[in-house]
């Protein structure tokens, strides 16, 4: 019988088994080979340089600032993302009635296109828009895709609107989950609504707002859409993230081998972040007995 049922569970998950093979460990393998090359996208010949593009690549001015973008826009874009999200999901679920409606309504900006809102931000916020003109009439003159600071923080604003509504409804389905009596014997101690949020909801939020912050950190290293279509990466590299970097060096340097090295570099630096983040979330949440 066990024999039996090994087979079916291989049956059942061969589907996804295929589709890892083919879209993940098949491109996966062809950029570390890619990496080791000199291919500019075009030539049918290619020569092999060892670990000349990662040396390159560690050395290059513009692989250091989408470095340390990447770190500018998690410092931005995740406290702002979380605090939005914990204030709806508490506000959504304090609603007598209607909450899913509400939760769809903060739900949709996730579903839209990130090409679409970043050419209506685009629009809003160029230098000559017609907002902007009557700002200048009224003695303020910003230019808010050209200064580094301020295309900082549009491109994290505009991320944390989009996703505040996916991490409220995860939030949401964790302070649903948490058991009313808590909040009643809380209430008969005499505990303030204050006292109950910061002592009783948030500890018992933790697992989901564990997600929500893993989720968030990781959404900082594969930012692009958004950059591309607002300053392209500019200005100065301000906002030259890791996947702009990535698309510079493959499609307008058309050096697909060195760009296939940042790729990789970029996973690692990835993967060693996240690992970090979640150990220190963990070791927080472990010393204030959260967990």
């Amino acid at each position: 019988m066990d024999h039996r049922n090994n087979k079916m569970g291989w049956l059942f998950t061969s589907p996804y088994l295929l589709y890892s093979l083919i879209f993940f460990f098949g491109p996966l393998i062809w950029s570390f080979f890619l990496s080791v090359t000199d291919w500019n996208l075009i030539a049918p010949t290619f020569n092999l340089v060892g670990i000349e593009n990662f040396a390159n690549a560690l050395k290059s001015p513009s692989v250091h600032s989408a470095f340390w973008v990447t770190y500018k826009f998690m410092i931005i874009f995740v406290p702002i993302v979380t605090v939005l999200a914990t204030a709806v999901a508490v506000l959504v679920h304090g609603l007598p009635r209607f909450k899913s409606l509400f939760l769809i309504g903060f739900f949709l900006p996730y579903l839209s296109s990130g090409v679409v809102s970043s050419l209506i931000a685009k629009g809003l916020l160029s230098y000559t828009s017609p907002m902007n003109v009557f700002l200048r009439k009224m003695g303020l003159d910003i230019d808010w895709l050209g200064t580094p600071l301020s295309a900082l923080g549009i491109v994290g604003l505009i991320l944390a609107w989009k996703f505040t509504g996916y991490y409220a409804l995860i939030l949401t389905s964790g302070l649903e989950s948490i058991d009313k009596e808590v909040y009643e014997a809380a209430a008969i101690d005499g505990v303030t609504d204050r006292q109950r949020f910061w002592r009783i909801t948030l500890p018992l939020l933790y697992p989901s707002l564990y997600t929500t912050l893993i989720l968030a950190f990781g959404v900082t290293f594969g930012i692009f859409t958004e950059v591309y279509q607002l300053t392209g990466g500019g200005p100065n590299n301000a906002t030259n993230t890791w996947q702009m970097e990535i698309f510079k060096q493959a499609f307008t340097n058309l050096q697909a081998g060195y760009a296939s090295a940042v790729a990789l570099l970029a996973s690692v630096a990835t993967f060693i972040s996240i690992f970090i983040i979640r150990k220190f979330l963990e070791i927080w949440g472990k010393r204030n007995g959260w967990v």
